[in-house]
């Protein structure tokens, strides 16, 4: 995948897309959609495209996705017709980015999303968009208002905005659900019950859950996760992307011992860990 920048198009009846009026004032011309390739970040952009607005994609690779994920952001382009500008971060992958930083992420440090999205995402609006006319779209919905007041601060100066926060509300697997009316095929992941398409379901922020998920799912992705842990910590020691908390006590749980315990006994992990997405909205950056 190349980076590649296309130009915005208005276009309207008219010629001129209208503007909203933001609560601060604001007049909006145009909005940026953080694309992560997920289902909320498609039905923001289709909801702001149906509204008549001016809308582009900004995409930030990650180079760690399912194979899917490329083929549903093209169709997710072709089904929206706006422009898409894509960031490839030069290929690197999180475990790259955790090589690099002498740091593996985990649930409360995430220098992957850092380095690979919020990083080279503000780099790009800061350069190429103006905070007084251009607003910044994420796919965070009704349920996640904790989310959206994280990014809102995050962002400064720019305006977040959240279109699927407004009402008519709707739930994912609704969205799911459209877009397969519209022809549009979703990751696997959602399918295979993962809250999010990210990272093929190996998230750092993700909790025993998500991950028991992962290994009995999708074992080839966990083993590719575990080989590059075990790697990490040769180099850096007892660090882990998940944590055991037997005995109200906290330590490191690496994916290999992880693994070992649940082919010996599969119900032994916290059942209500799932950990939290949070690419766009950092918890404690390093």
């Amino acid at each position: 995948m190349t980076h590649h920048e296309n130009q915005l198009e208005t276009q309207t009846e008219e010629g001129v897309a209208p503007q909203a009026e933001e609560e601060d004032g604001r007049q909006i011309a145009n909005y940026v959609v953080q694309f992560s390739g997920g289902v909320g970040s498609w039905a923001s952009a289709r909801r702001l495209v149906d509204n008549g607005h001016n809308v582009e994609l900004l995409v930030a690779c990650t180079n760690s996705e399912s194979d899917d994920w490329w083929p549903f952001v093209q169709a997710c382009q072709h089904d929206l017709d706006i422009p898409m500008t894509v960031l490839d971060n030069d290929g690197q992958t999180i475990w790259d980015v955790f090589r690099q930083a002498r740091f593996l992420g985990n649930t409360r440090a995430d220098v992957c999303s850092r380095v690979l999205k919020r990083d080279p995402l503000r780099a790009w609006l800061d350069t190429n968009r103006n905070p007084a006319t251009d607003a910044v779209v994420i796919g965070f919905d009704w349920t996640e208002q904790h989310r959206i007041d994280r990014a809102a601060a995050h962002w400064q100066p720019w305006k977040v905005v959240t279109p699927l926060a407004d009402p008519p509300y709707v739930e994912k697997w609704a969205l799911l659900a459209d877009l397969e009316r519209r022809g549009i095929k979703p990751p696997d992941l959602y399918g295979q019950g993962f809250p999010h398409s990210n990272c093929r379901g190996c998230c750092v922020k993700a909790g025993q859950a998500q991950w028991e998920r992962v290994l009995r799912l999708r074992r080839d992705d966990y083993l590719h996760a575990e080989a590059e842990e075990e790697n990490l910590r040769d180099e850096l020691g007892d660090v882990s992307i998940l944590k055991d908390r037997t005995y109200n006590r906290s330590r490191p749980l690496s994916l290999r011992v992880f693994r070992e315990r649940l082919e010996s006994q599969p119900a032994l992990f916290d059942g209500d860990d799932w950990g939290a997405c949070s690419c766009m909205t950092p918890t404690d950056d390093v």
